[in-house]
């Protein structure tokens, strides 16, 4: 039995619950719904404890605000005793068509505040992370607009389907590891 700790980022306060920017938020309630688990508050962050095949499964959102997500990763994993390469943290991803997931064994920040601050904050990429694509459908210079915005009609739509392929591959990576989770999920 191994623990792991599932990050979603995002920003707290209910204008933002329904943005392309707390997709990572949407994906872990939708985890935690799954075992009929609720999120409680705790310091930095809301979150719950579920398992997954007998491995224990801590989930974190952090509270934070996006851009200071590295100090409530670094709380977590040093509280839950988590090791870095049984971290998953789960990110809106704009370089991505909408609804495409990337899986990574480790890596940069790829241009994103709340992944830029967790590799500083614990001085190492070497974490797992899945980038959930928002699409990039924005005019030069109104990208913070974008990602703060509301999903269109057709996305919220699609969201439930695309949402639990992510569930999907985040029961995957605790139960089988990052390599067999990309070969499935990191598709063409």
């Amino acid at each position: 039995m191994a623990k792991f700790l599932i990050v979603g980022l995002g920003n707290p306060g209910s204008e933002y619950a329904e943005t392309r920017h707390n997709v990572g938020f949407k994906v872990l309630d939708a985890l935690a719904g799954e075992s009929n688990t609720a999120f409680t508050g705790g310091r930095y962050a809301e979150n719950c404890t579920v398992r997954v095949r007998g491995n224990v499964v801590v989930m974190i959102k952090p509270q934070t605000y996006m851009n200071l997500s590295g100090k409530a990763v670094r709380y977590w994993m040093q509280a839950e005793k988590v090791p870095l390469e049984n971290v998953l943290v789960v990110v809106d991803d704009i370089a991505l068509p909408f609804g495409k997931l990337r899986l990574r064994a480790r890596g940069s920040d790829g241009g994103h505040n709340g992944l830029h601050d967790i590799i500083w904050t614990l001085s190492d990429d070497g974490f797992p992370r899945m980038r959930f694509g928002v699409g990039g459908d924005f005019a030069r210079g109104a990208q913070v607009d974008y990602v703060l915005g509301s999903w269109t009609p057709e996305e919220r739509a699609a969201l439930p389907e695309l949402v639990g392929r992510a569930c999907d591959a985040v029961k995957s990576f605790v139960t089988v590891g990052i390599e067999r989770t990309m070969n499935q999920f990191n598709t063409k």
